[in-house]
C-alpha cells in the first residue's frame, strides 16, 4: 500500500454541508473516502480527454428490436470492432424493447468512436456511454 499523505481541505460551510449530505447519502465512513472518490474521477476525465492508451467504458442501448434491421447492423458494427468489444448483454425489456450493455476496452479514440457510431444507429432510442479506467495508473 502506498504511504498516506495528510493534507488539509478549506471550505465554505455553504459547500461543506452539502457535502457532507452527500457523504452520508452515499455512505462514506469519511470524507477523505469521498475525496478519493473525487479525484480518482478527475483523474479518469482527465486520462479520457488525452484520448491516447487503453481505456475501457461501457456502453448502453436501448432500442426496438423490431426497428427496420436494427438488430442485425448493431451486431455486424460489434463483428466489425471485435478487438474492442469484450462482451455484451442483450436483455428483452418487453414485447419490442431491448437493453443491450456493451464492455468497450482499446485505445480511447477507437472506443469512443465505436460508441458513437453505436448511439447514431437509426433507430437506437437511447444510449449512454460511460468511460472509466483500466485502472492500470489508477492508485
Amino acid at each position: 500500500m502506498a504511504k498516506l499523505a495528510r493534507f488539509g481541505v478549506s471550505l465554505s460551510e455553504d459547500l461543506l454541508i452539502p457535502f457532507d449530505d452527500l457523504c452520508r447519502r452515499k455512505s462514506y465512513t469519511n470524507r477523505s473516502e469521498a475525496i478519493r472518490d473525487l479525484i480518482r474521477q478527475a483523474l479518469i476525465r482527465d486520462e479520457w480527454k488525452k484520448q491516447s492508451g487503453e481505456l475501457a467504458g461501457t456502453l448502453t442501448l436501448v432500442y426496438d428490436h423490431h426497428s427496420h434491421d436494427l438488430a442485425r447492423r448493431l451486431m455486424d458494427i460489434q463483428h466489425d470492432h471485435y478487438g474492442v468489444v469484450v462482451t455484451s448483454m442483450h436483455v428483452h425489456l418487453d414485447h419490442h424493447n431491448c437493453l443491450e450493455v456493451l464492455v468497450l476496452r482499446g485505445e480511447a479514440g477507437s472506443v469512443s468512436s465505436l460508441a458513437d457510431r453505436l448511439v447514431a444507429c437509426s433507430g437506437v432510442k437511447h444510449g449512454v456511454f460511460v468511460p472509466t479506467t483500466t485502472g492500470k495508473d489508477l492508485a
